[in-house]
């Protein structure tokens, strides 16, 4: 058996390494490694995936978040609504930008921020909300939407961790998750479900007015070269980075589905623990599962990381210190925040391998392993 990886990416590699070497060796050969004909035809391919009307690349996905913030026009003292209970990235950018960020709870169960608090922290200077599609499941978007409709709002979704996945409305309409705020943001770190080989990131909307501004900001602020109408950054998808989605993009669904079925595997081998409480799927979401999560009760969480890696199996925190406690935070007053469900699973939380080329036995030796902690 093979060494257990957090995530497989040499395996998965091998399996397209012919097509994805010959779509990196012609790019080297056009000598286009900016803005080549791979990246438009990345942003096409995707834009059809999500049923969207324009997807922007750029150069990963904090600088997504950031340029669809600048791209609304959202202003240093803004207040901007967002969970803790996520990587930094999500409010790093808010006090990049001098806004203020308000930090709501997250729910037990999905990991994903609390509709239901959301309405008590919006003041007169809200002006957006930022749910995060947490390790692969969908936040309950709709009621988020009526809040943000209610209260003039902009929702930005951050769904780096989410791509592929889908939301059900009430109505029986199904979204790809990203799709239904103002603007959705991704990643293709390596490790996402779809990962380039390096760094990459997109924005996507159904605003025509919006997508041009998101453009705009992301290659310095202009339209036509050396005239710049707005301050902008330097933010671009490299050519090889696109050709490599453009191989991986008809996979994704592929992926996605190996994920869930490795979820199932987990869950059987997991099923009815006391001290496990295993990933739980809402009706409204199709979960993807970028990390598998288990929850812990009466178990040193410390020494179960040991005891796996003295197996070679890893395992991972996400995340061990939430951001509002944070010390590039404490300008910002994060440690008033009282956030009850974030604090109480930053203490339980733990992620096991979870990738497309995980196999059943590598499973049953990672639960064999949990299993002989927990006993």
């Amino acid at each position: 058996m093979s060494a257990i990886q957090m995530v497989d990416l040499k395996t998965q590699y091998h399996k397209i390494k012919a097509d994805v070497d010959k779509a990196v060796l012609d790019v080297l050969d056009s000598t286009a490694f900016i803005n080549g004909k791979p990246v438009g035809e990345f942003s096409t391919a995707l834009a059809s995936y999500l049923n969207v009307e324009h997807v922007i690349p750029c150069a990963n996905g904090t600088d997504a978040l950031q340029i669809a913030m600048m791209a609304l026009g959202l202003q240093p003292g803004d207040e901007v609504i967002t969970p803790s209970f996520t990587y930094v990235a999500t409010t790093e950018v808010v006090a990049l930008l001098r806004l203020t960020p308000v930090f709501v709870d997250v729910e037990p169960d999905t990991f994903c921020m609390d509709a239901a608090k959301i309405e008590a922290a919006i003041t007169p200077r809200t002006k957006a909300i930022v749910p995060v599609h947490l390790y692969g499941h969908a936040v309950n978007m709709e009621p988020i939407l009526a809040l943000a409709e209610k209260h003039g709002l902009y929702v930005i979704e951050d769904t780096a961790q989410a791509l592929g996945g889908s939301y059900s409305f009430a109505n029986g309409q199904q979204k790809k998750v990203g799709t239904m705020g103002h603007v959705g943001c991704t990643s293709f770190f390596p490790s996402k479900n779809l990962g380039c080989y390096g760094d990459g990131g997109a924005m996507f909307t159904n605003d025509a007015v919006l997508a041009d501004r998101l453009r705009m900001i992301a290659n310095h602020g202009q339209k036509v070269r050396y005239y710049h109408d707005m301050v902008g950054c330097n933010s671009r998808l490299d050519t090889v980075q696109a050709a490599i989605l453009n191989i991986k993009l008809p996979l994704l669904d592929g992926y996605n589905a190996a994920r869930r079925q490795a979820a199932q595997r987990y869950n059987e081998l997991f099923a009815h623990h006391p001290k496990i409480t295993t990933p739980f799927e809402a009706a409204y979401s199709h979960h993807v599962f970028h990390q598998y999560t288990l929850k812990l009760e009466n178990a040193n969480r410390d020494e179960l990381v040991q005891h796996l890696a003295a197996k070679g199996i890893p395992s991972m925190i996400y995340y061990p210190v939430p951001v509002h406690r944070q010390r590039m935070f404490a300008d910002f007053g994060g440690a008033d925040f009282e956030l009850p469900v974030t604090d109480w699973l930053t203490e339980r939380v733990i992620s096991l391998p979870m990738h497309s080329e995980l196999t059943e036995a590598q499973q049953q030796l990672i639960a064999a392993a949990v299993l002989e902690f927990l006993q």
